[in-house]
C-alpha cells in the first residue's frame, strides 16, 4: 500500500481502539465503587485492626469533583484491561502483515506470557502493600492522620504497575537472545549483575525500607531471570542443531584436506610457458 493507504489504515484502526476502550470504561463505570473498595481494603483492614471507627475508611477528598474524577480514572484503568482483546487486535492487525511467520509465531509466545506475569505482579504488589500499610502507618500513630482518596489510589496503582513492569524483565532477555545479541553462557555468566539489579530495582520502586517488600519482588524476578536464562539456553541448543559450524570455536584453524593437483589450462605447459603451438 502507498502511505496514504497506511495512514488511512492506521486512522481506522486507532477509531476501533479507542471505541473499545470507551465502551469498556463505560461498563466499568457502573462498577467503580467495587474495584475502589478492592483498591482500599488494605487500608480500610488496617485500621479495622486498630479498632478506630473507620466510616468510609477515613478518605478524604479536597474538592467536590475529586470522587467523580477519581470513578473516572477507576473506570479508565479497568476499562484499559477488560478491553485489551480489542485494542491489542487492531495493534496486531496494523503491524502483522509486516511480520515474517517465525515474527508472527515470536509475537503470539510473548504476548501469551506477558499478560500472565503483569498479572502476577501487579497481584504480588497488592499484598506488598497490604503489609506494609502497617508499616507505613505505625509511623504516624502519634497523629491524626487523614489520607487524600486520590493520592491513596494513585499510589496503589503506580505500585501495581511497576511491579508488573518488573515481571517483564525476563521477556527483555529473552528477546535479546532470540536476536542473537546474547548466549545463554553469557547470560549465565551476568546472574551476579542481574540479581543485584534485581534487588536495586526492588528497593526503590517498594514503599517501605523493611526487607520484606524488597524481597517479595527482588527474589521472584531473579528465579523469572534465571527461567529466562533456561529458555535462552534451549533457543541456543536449538540453533546449534541448525548450525553444523555452531560447534566449532572461532579460534579454531579449519583443516585443509588434501586434493588432487590443477591441471594447468589449455595452452599453457608444465613451466607455466605458452604454448606458442597453440594458435589461439
Amino acid at each position: 500500500m502507498s502511505l496514504m493507504d497506511h495512514l488511512r489504515e492506521l486512522r481506522s484502526r486507532l477509531f476501533k481502539a479507542c471505541l473499545g476502550i470507551l465502551v469498556g470504561l463505560v461498563v466499568c463505570l457502573f462498577f467503580a465503587d467495587e474495584i475502589l473498595s478492592f483498591l482500599n481494603a488494605p487500608y480500610c483492614e488496617y485500621r479495622a485492626s486498630r479498632g478506630q471507627d473507620i466510616g468510609r475508611c477515613g478518605f478524604n477528598a479536597v474538592s467536590p469533583i475529586d470522587t467523580f474524577l477519581l470513578n473516572l480514572r477507576v473506570a479508565l484503568y479497568a476499562g484499559l484491561m477488560i478491553s485489551a482483546p480489542i485494542w491489542l487486535y487492531q495493534l496486531w492487525a496494523f503491524i502483522a502483515p509486516g511480520l515474517h511467520q517465525h515474527e508472527r509465531r515470536y509475537t503470539y509466545y510473548f504476548v501469551g506470557a506477558a499478560t500472565p506475569l503483569f498479572i502476577g505482579g501487579a497481584m504480588l504488589a497488592y499484598v506488598v502493600v497490604e503489609k506494609g500499610m502497617e508499616f507505613l502507618m505505625g509511623m504516624v500513630n502519634a497523629y491524626d492522620v487523614t489520607l487524600d482518596i486520590g493520592g491513596y489510589f494513585k499510589f496503589v496503582t503506580n505500585m501495581m504497575l511497576l511491579f508488573g513492569f518488573g515481571f517483564e524483565f525476563p521477556l527483555a532477555v529473552v528477546a535479546l537472545n532470540l536476536v542473537g545479541v546474547v548466549s545463554a553462557k553469557r547470560l549465565l555468566g551476568w546472574w551476579r549483575v542481574a540479581v543485584f539489579l534485581c534487588f536495586a530495582f526492588a528497593a526503590v520502586v517498594t514503599p517501605t525500607p523493611d526487607p520484606f517488600g524488597m524481597t517479595a519482588l527482588a527474589v521472584p524476578m531473579s528465579l523469572l531471570y534465571m527461567a529466562a536464562v533456561g529458555v535462552a539456553y534451549l533457543n541456543d541448543r536449538r540453533r546449534a542443531r541448525r548450525n553444523e559450524f555452531a560447534a566449532l570455536s572461532d579460534d579454531e584453524a579449519s583443516s585443509i584436506e588434501e586434493t588432487a593437483p590443477v591441471s594447468p589450462p589449455t595452452g599453457i605447459d608444465e613451466q607455466g610457458q605458452r604454448n606458442t603451438d597453440d594458435v589461439t
